[in-house]
Parts: C-alpha cells; structure tokens; sequence
C-alpha cells in the first residue's frame, strides 16, 4: 500500500545513501534568474549538459510587460541575466521560450500548456512555486542554483524523502468561491508551516470537482504552507487536459503512456503519515489582510485583536488596525495576472465580472496573462476587450507585479488587490501592501474601488 507520491518517487529512485536517495529527473524547467552561475558551473568544471533534451527554458521574471519595452528593458541587472539566458540556452542547444516566442509565458504556466509537465513525472525548476505541476500528478519542487548546476550535468538529484500529508477538501463550492479561497482557508487555519517536511496530497470531492487550472492554484501555493510538493492525482480531466498539448505523446504512444500512469493514485488515505480536513460547503471569499498568507479572512469578517509582537508589526506595516474591515482599506492598485491566477481560466472570471462595467476612479487594474496561450486565447475570446473597456490596462506575459523584479511595483504605502501567492513585505515593490484575493474578489474590487464582494 502506497501513496501516489510513494509510488512516484520509487520509480525515479537510483540509489539510496546516507538518509537520501538520487532521483532521476525527467523534466528541468530553467529561467533567467537561477541559471546563470550554474551555468558558469558548467563551463569552469568542463562539463556538458546531460539531457538537453529534457530541459526547456522561457523568459518570465525580468521581462518587461509593457508592450513597447519587451524590446528595451531599462534595468541593467534584468537585460544582463535575459542576454545570458539567450546565450547560454544557444551554447548548450537548449529550446528557449524567448520573448518573441508564441510559448512564451511564466515558467509554471508554459509547462502544462505546452505537455511538458506530465503526470508521473519528476519536474524540478529553479523556483519555489513549481509545486505548481504537482497538479498534474508529477512529483514537481523548486531547486537551488547549485542543484540546478548538479542537474544539468547529471540529471539527477539527491534529496531527502518527505513524509506524506493528505489534505482532504470535502463539499460543494459555493457560489463566487474559487481555488484560490480554498487554500488560503487552509493556510489561515493551519498556519504557514503546516506542511513542513511533507508532500502534500489535496484529495476529497471538492478537488475532484476542481478543474485543472484550479488545481494548478491550490499546489502552486503549497509552498506558502510549508511544503515543497504539493500533488493531485490524475483522473479524466488531468487526461483530458494534456491530450492535445504540443509536447505530449501521440497516437498509439499516447495509449500506452495512459496504460503505464493508470497506477498513480494512492491505495489508501491510511498510507498518509498525517491528514488534515476542511470541508467548504459554507466557505466564503478569502483575503489576506496582514504580512503572510495565513494571515487571511472571510471577506466580511473584522480583523482581530492584537495577539503577538508579529500581529503588531504587521498591522503597523499595513497601516491597518483590529476592527477594521476589508472595505476600510484605500486600495489602489488591482493585480490580476501571476503563476497562480495567470491562467485562461482565471481571467474568463474576472472578465465576467467586468463586462459591462467600470473600474473605479481610484483604482489601477492591471491585467497579465501568464502566458502567450492565454493572452491569444483571451483575445479570441474576446476578454481582452472586455478589460480595455472596463479601464484595465492590459500587458504582455510574465511575472510582473507578483515580485517587482522589473518595472512593475507597487508604490511604497499603497495597497494592492492581488491574485498572486505572496504577501510578505516588499513582495511587490519596497514598502508596498499585498492583499491577497481570488480573481473573482480582484474584479469586484476594481469595479467597486474597494475590497467588497457586493
């Protein structure tokens, strides 16, 4: 009896020493912010990449999202780690994702466009939030910069085996609530570290009922709970999603790769080490209003008294006090956009809520596709139109407003609505104020220039 994490990790097992094991890795997804030096690695020590093949790179944290500076980045750090990306992914024959590319987008969000990510796979990428293809059914975390150098030479890895967490979700969502209200809930009451030294599995009704770009929000944020894999077993709609992708196998080799992952799922919720519930029948829209994701709340809850020295720093940080309410907050910025809610999915909600509307005087909305797909996909659509109507401005792909690497920050003492997986102080630009929120809340409050779902 094994876990479908179990299952995984064992057959990507080489050898276990020491208290580790060496994994086999078949997917390393690089960008330019943790592949230089180890790069560099490469050439100092002499050494060839092993599996180019199996590692794709794409242009995300620096790139300029406005469209007539993808061209001209103005800061000299960011121009110099997208050159070398270019020049390193030419010199070792890698397939880039450059700006120019029509599959260009945030590292975790071209993985499952493009069929990269796959279930029953090892993913690794030097970046925390790739839990994120964890969604898919693959076993999928985030590396360091002198890992990502071990993988380029070897193609393997050693790590420590965690224990197995199930995290059961059970009931019907309620109406206007989404994936990212469900994680949030369970951060907020488990705490930011619950899922220390665990893989963590999300199961139950309420998953299933999930689809797959929903999924993808719940274990991108896995990493915000403490743990560095965050999964989701394969079912009909994992299959159904990766079907048609660019990179997944065809025909009769698409048959048979079904037939070698019809084991991934786990035997028994007894083969978890530790399971905690939440049951979201009658969960309402979540927003952080403090300094890390577990400082959230019901969107008509007040915020509560002062229990500890990080309470108080927070409040202080974000200018707000116990007793207030979401609505006493002055926003002015709305982020929409991220490798949390960046998807097609997320933005068909927040357009829904648009159509036919303003956004408010006060408010800033703007608007990043993760990915060239979904921006193609929204204008089709015709979601691009319904944000350029409404007053949003809308921006090419990348990860923007969600770390400030570039020219997107929020100013220093404003608070911003925003669908990304971080809160923590200076996230998006020094001294700014995250407001964490699904892209439902995120448009309601653009519209309502204030944080309210009415």
């Amino acid at each position: 009896m094994k876990t479908l994490f179990d299952k995984i990790w064992e057959k990507h097992r080489i050898v276990h020493q020491d208290s580790k094991d060496l994994l086999y890795i078949d997917l390393h997804l690089i960008h330019e912010v943790t592949s230089p030096q180890a790069f560099d690695g490469l050439r100092i020590n002499n050494r060839k990449l092993r599996r180019p093949d199996l590692t794709f790179a794409t242009m995300d944290h620096n790139t300029p999202t406005i469209p007539n500076h993808r061209q001209n980045i103005k800061d000299p750090l960011s121009a110099e780690q997208l050159n070398s990306l270019a020049e390193n992914c030419r010199d070792f024959d890698i397939q880039l994702f450059d700006m120019e590319s029509d599959f260009n987008g945030i590292v975790h969000m071209i993985g499952p466009e493009l069929g990269l990510s796959l279930p029953g796979k090892t993913i690794v990428c030097g970046d925390s939030h790739t839990a994120t293809h964890g969604a898919l059914g693959a076993i999928a975390f985030g590396i360091g910069t002198s890992e990502v150098e071990s993988v380029f030479a070897t193609q393997c890895i050693w790590q420590t085996k965690p224990k197995n967490m199930g995290v059961k979700v059970i009931g019907k969502k309620p109406e206007n609530v989404f994936a990212k209200d469900i994680i949030l809930k369970l951060i907020a009451e488990n705490g930011i570290a619950f899922g220390n030294g665990y893989a963590v599995e999300y199961y139950g009704e309420a998953i299933e009922d999930l689809n797959m770009e929903e999924r993808m929000t719940i274990c991108n944020m896995s990493i915000e709970a403490g743990a560095k894999f965050g999964i989701i077993k394969p079912d009909s709609k994992t299959i159904d999603y990766i079907a048609d992708k660019p990179y997944t196998p065809k025909g009769k080799d698409f048959e048979i790769y079904k037939d070698e992952i019809k084991d991934l799922y786990t035997d028994d919720e007894s083969d978890f080490d530790k399971i905690i519930s939440l049951d979201i029948s009658e969960l309402k829209p979540q927003v952080s209003y403090g300094t890390n994701p577990a400082m959230t709340l019901a969107i008509d809850e007040l915020f509560p008294a002062i229990e500890s020295s990080e309470d108080e720093r927070a409040y202080q940080y974000m200018d707000l006090k116990p007793g207030m309410k979401f609505s006493d907050i002055p926003v002015k910025y709305v982020f929409i956009g991220s490798c949390t809610n960046g998807r097609i999915n997320d933005l068909r909600i927040a357009a829904k809520i648009m159509e036919n509307q303003k956004v408010a005087d006060n408010i800033n909305c703007i608007v990043v596709p993760g990915s060239m797909q979904v921006l193609k996909q929204a204008e089709k659509e015709g979601l691009v139109k319904i944000f350029e109507e409404a007053g949003c401005e809308m921006r090419f792909p990348g990860c923007s407003y969600c770390l400030a690497m570039n020219e997107d920050r929020i100013e220093a003492g404003t608070h911003c609505a925003s669908t990304s997986n971080r809160n923590f102080e200076g996230r998006q630009g020094e001294n700014s104020r995250t407001h964490l929120m699904s892209p439902y809340m995120a448009a309601k409050t653009a519209i309502n220039g204030r944080i309210s779902d009415e």
